[in-house]
């Protein structure tokens, strides 16, 4: 599972390492959250594409899908791209989840939430995903592995629906601050959990955008448009082995890379 990709310089890192990544570690699904790869906001459907084609077989998102309208169509014809669950469905596009074939074969469910604390006000995010995960009102229960991209902004509610849902699900990590935490841990009920993975974009910039149009808002408060930044990107994700037959992780490691881009 892979960080927020921010722009351009996230998508050609993900384009020039995830294939040799995924043969050397023998990975069988992958997931990328590509909310903010379109010029940093947003998702278009020839990024979309480009990044499909680069190896991650879902992309996940949060509140930043909505920035570039062209997307909305996409969002309801590609399931292999999904928004987050607790939007609701009443005239919102797309998906919130989906269940998909990794390479050994196993059926896997992705499921992306979004928080709601400092973020729109929209469907509680742990009890969407108790309604989801109820296998009694479901005519067909999701598979033993399911993970769970939870974009949110507050550790502590990060933490607790990693908790939550511990023993439920497969994993449970945390997007949108692109910052990575070194807190991975598989929970006492079997879940993996990482409150944040980091970003995939520039490491000399402020959470992947060019200083210089970040700083004035921090020195005197003046209004600046974000541009990507530049320079060598960090590669942030997190790899996990899951039992297929029970659907709980085994074991998990943080991947951190510099590519050149």
């Amino acid at each position: 599972m892979i960080g927020d990709l921010i722009g351009k310089p996230g998508r050609l890192a993900v384009e020039q390492i995830l294939q040799e990544l995924r043969h050397d570690r023998g990975i069988d699904f992958v997931t990328a959250n590509g909310e903010n790869v379109a010029g940093g906001m947003g998702l278009t459907p020839s990024t979309a594409d480009a990044i499909l084609a680069s190896g991650v077989d879902v992309i996940t998102s949060g509140n930043h899908i909505w920035d570039k309208r062209e997307i909305y169509p996409y969002l309801d014809a590609n399931d292999r791209v999904l928004r987050p669950h607790n939007y609701g469905t009443h005239e919102v596009p797309g998906r919130g989840f989906g269940v998909y074939e990794a390479l050994d074969g196993s059926q896997l469910a992705v499921i992306n939430l979004q928080g709601r604390t400092f973020m729109q006000p929209i469907e509680n995010p742990f009890t969407d995903a108790d309604a989801l995960l109820d296998e009694s009102s479901s005519p067909e229960p999701l598979p033993p592995i399911r993970l769970v991209d939870f974009h949110c902004e507050l550790t502590s509610e990060k933490n607790a629906l990693g908790l939550h849902l511990d023993g439920r699900v497969s994993v449970v990590v945390g997007t949108h601050t692109h910052v990575v935490t070194g807190d991975e841990r598989i929970l006492p009920g079997g879940t993996a959990y990482q409150t944040d993975l980091g970003m995939t974009g520039p490491v000399w910039s402020v959470i992947g955008f060019a200083p210089r149009t970040v700083l004035p808002r921090f020195i005197n408060a003046l209004p600046t448009r974000f541009e990507v930044g530049e320079g060598p990107v960090v590669f942030n994700a997190l790899q996990v082995d899951i039992d297929p037959a029970t659907g709980r992780a085994l074991a998990m490691e943080r991947i951190q890379r510099l590519v050149e881009v």
